[in-house]
């Protein structure tokens, strides 16, 4: 592992001002090693994904790359995704769109509260809403005039600042999860028999 490694970004005796509970000079420093050395901002994350049977599948998260080399969670994350009874889920779990929806909506949050703790910006609460719309006619193949995935997305944030609404707009606008669902990126699938 390069000498900025990710121990220095989790370091429990990092000392640095703490806002809005984010280690400020922990984040400034990760920051600052970026700005020295590009390379170190090229990140991956990666799932395991398994089929559980019927509508259900567990994804598995533990391995990421970070700083020029691979790196390991604490602990292992899973995630179920399931579908409604309605459309012959068995209910278990969220659905795929809705976990869609919560990676939107805590990237908008978690990345508001960074940009807003390196600016000094106290922020009190965070509570959103947030409505997916989709015509399941897409995803059901019934018409290749309908889009498979969602047609609109609405997020309402309530924020408790001092700051204006549109500084605060302005930074969680930095969220990578909102430029992925905002704007189309190329996704490549492979599918192998075996």
């Amino acid at each position: 592992m390069n000498s900025h490694n990710v121990a220095s970004m989790t370091n429990p005796e990092f000392k640095g001002p703490v806002v809005n509970g984010v280690p400020t000079g922990q984040l400034l420093e990760v920051i600052g090693n970026i700005e020295q050395d590009a390379e170190l901002a090229q990140f991956q994350f990666r799932l395991h994904n398994h089929w559980q049977g019927g509508s259900i599948n567990r994804s598995r998260m533990d391995e990421w790359f970070a700083e020029g080399d691979e790196q390991r969670h604490d602990r292992q994350f899973t995630l179920d995704a399931d579908e409604p009874a309605l459309i012959a889920g068995r209910d278990t779990a969220p659905t795929p769109v809705e976990y869609v929806l919560h990676a939107l909506v805590s990237c908008l949050t978690t990345t508001m509260i960074y940009h807003a703790s390196v600016q000094g910006i106290a922020i009190e609460s965070v509570e959103s809403r947030v409505e997916g719309d989709i015509d399941v006619r897409g995803f059901f193949g019934l018409s290749d005039e309908v889009r498979k995935g969602f047609n609109a997305v609405r997020v309402v944030m309530q924020v408790k600042s001092e700051a204006d609404a549109e500084t605060l707009r302005g930074l969680a606008m930095y969220s990578a999860v909102y430029d992925i669902v905002a704007n189309s990126l190329p996704v490549e699938v492979v599918l192998q028999k075996g």
